[in-house]
């Protein structure tokens, strides 16, 4: 009992040490953003001496921040949207389809080899491809992009999600007469509900995030987004760190109440869809 006692009592303090850890940054940066330049020249880690929201009112300005706000909301939600439906058609026939087929046995493969491609091999072509076809500094042209780098890992997961549905469910459809893409979407997609909602919980952090797209893609200031504008607070010989965090803290509070929403369905998804029978 003395043993388990220890081993417990171990275990709580290594929890609470990777909590502080993950917590210790966040907490830095809220700080952070209600300092002046002079508080922050003088310690990091101190409290403010006044909590204002000046910083706060300059980021807002200085970024334009409504209007890259809106132009993320107008290419994350309609990508999100484009992602779960061609990634769960996708995924279930491939689940359905591969062992008849070989070229979607093939696709299976293409899909986790893709996985490999970092974006940054990618950079020059897709800037030269989208430059010929003038989409450069566009929104519809990011959520192309958005969408085709995305399709491969949520289609793996709708993959091992649908073997895990009784494929029973689907020929009592069949024998009373509908059909395969009518039992898809009538029977087969509601039971994806958990799947559904990891994958547009995860594509709303991640492309909201997203950087490495959008600093190649949308270079004119009318169309950038929340993560380039966080640019102008950094210069060549300044920094405005306290503008800078609290522009970061601005705009991590939508995605961290989309993921305090769905964050039940998060788990059970990828533990699920991650399984292949």
């Amino acid at each position: 009992m003395r043993k388990i006692r220890i081993s417990s009592l171990l275990y709580i303090l290594l929890m609470l040490l990777a909590i502080c850890i993950f917590i210790m940054p966040v907490a830095l940066a809220v700080l952070t953003s209600f300092k002046s330049k002079p508080e922050l020249a003088k310690s990091i880690l101190s409290l403010p001496a006044t909590w204002n929201l000046d910083n706060y009112k300059g980021a807002v300005e200085r970024s334009d921040f409504l209007n890259s706000l809106k132009n993320t909301v107008a290419v994350v939600a309609p990508s999100v949207v484009i992602i779960v439906l061609c990634s769960s058609m996708s995924g279930y026939t491939v689940a359905r389809h591969s062992r008849d087929s070989r070229a979607l046995r093939l696709l299976d493969k293409v899909y986790l080899a893709s996985l490999m491609i970092p974006f940054q091999i990618l950079m020059i072509p897709v800037y030269k491809i989208y430059k010929s076809l003038h989409l450069l500094n566009t929104l519809h042209g990011m959520i192309f992009m958005l969408v085709g780098t995305s399709i491969a890992y949520s289609s793996f997961l709708y993959v091992g999600f649908v073997k895990g549905i009784p494929h029973e469910i689907e020929e009592s459809a069949y024998m009373d007469g509908c059909s395969e893409f009518r039992c898809f979407w009538l029977i087969t997609f509601p039971l994806l509900k958990a799947i559904s909602a990891t994958v547009a919980a995860l594509h709303t952090m991640w492309l909201w995030n997203d950087f490495n797209i959008a600093v190649i893609l949308l270079q004119k200031e009318n169309v950038r987004t929340i993560t380039i504008k966080q640019f102008y607070f950094f210069g060549k010989y300044t920094a405005d760190y306290g503008m800078a965090f609290a522009a970061a803290i601005l705009s991590m509070i939508p995605v961290v109440a989309c993921f305090m929403f769905m964050q039940k369905y998060i788990v059970n998804g990828i533990v699920v869809g991650a399984v292949k029978s």
